[in-house]
């Protein structure tokens, strides 16, 4: 059973390239995360400044594992949250055949 989430920021104005730095070096270490399955984060084309993130996990423990992690303090709830003008989540299970 597939743990996903799905993540929307907003950059306040002129934090967006701050975020988006952040969010390379975010991915990266989180795609090595151990209960990781996918780690993915996009900039809107109409709307830049505007970023979606999507994961996947193996069970909500990965996720809650994930959250916890040091570079998950540092790099998102320490380095891009404060950046943010908005920010919300939404949690689900993959549907899968």
């Amino acid at each position: 059973m597939t743990y996903v989430c799905t993540v929307r920021w907003v950059a306040r104005d002129g934090e967006a390239a701050t975020v988006r730095e952040l969010l390379r070096e975010l991915v990266a270490a989180s795609r090595a995360e151990p209960g990781n399955l996918s780690y993915r984060a996009a900039e809107s084309i109409d709307a830049p400044g505007t970023f979606r993130l999507f994961e996947a996990y193996v069970d909500e423990a990965s996720f809650q594992a994930h959250a916890a992690s040091e570079h998950f303090a540092r790099l998102a709830l320490h380095g891009a949250v404060p950046l943010l003008a908005h920010r919300e989540r939404e949690f689900g299970i993959a549907i899968e055949p």
